[in-house]
């Protein structure tokens, strides 16, 4: 894991990491567009990580507030419970050029770090199982390896039972 002393550079989730002098690994990937695999399992086969250490952002609207989903890339986000986590009552996907309009990422690389604009945060409880996870680094091809402490504090993040199988 590098502590980058340099001025920061790259994607806003990178220059989030750096400001806040963050322990992290940024692993780059060749994207391939015509992967039927989804943009988290490519993710995963391409780095060579167990899919279940592998998350996805997703963006949803809970009683109309935008919210941001942290899920592993082997489930799905489980709506109802993202209603509850978030202190709301019902949630649904957001549309994805809402998501990419709020986040300032294209879809296959919103990361829940360096938003353009924060949202609440809701991470699925499996984040806690691993010493290290990945999220998006910012773009399609570059997922960022970081401690899952670090992730809860950067996005401020609920922790909660959020993915269902």
């Amino acid at each position: 894991m590098s502590r980058a002393k340099h001025t920061p550079s790259g994607t806003p989730a990178l220059v989030a990491l750096t400001a806040a002098d963050v322990p992290h690994t940024a692993h780059a990937y060749e994207h391939d567009p015509a992967s039927t695999l989804g943009y988290g399992l490519e993710a995963a086969t391409a780095l060579g990580v167990e899919p279940e250490r592998v998350f996805k952002t997703l963006m949803a609207s809970v009683d109309g507030a935008l919210t941001v989903a942290v899920v592993p890339v082997t489930g799905t986000l489980d709506l109802k419970a993202l209603a509850q986590a978030a202190g709301g009552k019902k949630a649904t996907m957001a549309d994805p050029a809402t998501a990419e309009r709020a986040t300032g990422y294209v879809v296959g690389g919103i990361s829940p770090l360096g938003q353009k604009t924060a949202h609440p945060t809701v991470l699925d409880e499996s984040i806690w199982l691993f010493d290290t996870v990945y999220v998006s680094g910012g773009r399609r091809g570059l997922d960022v390896e970081l401690a899952p402490e670090d992730l809860v504090r950067l996005t401020s993040a609920t922790v909660a039972p959020v993915a269902r199988d």
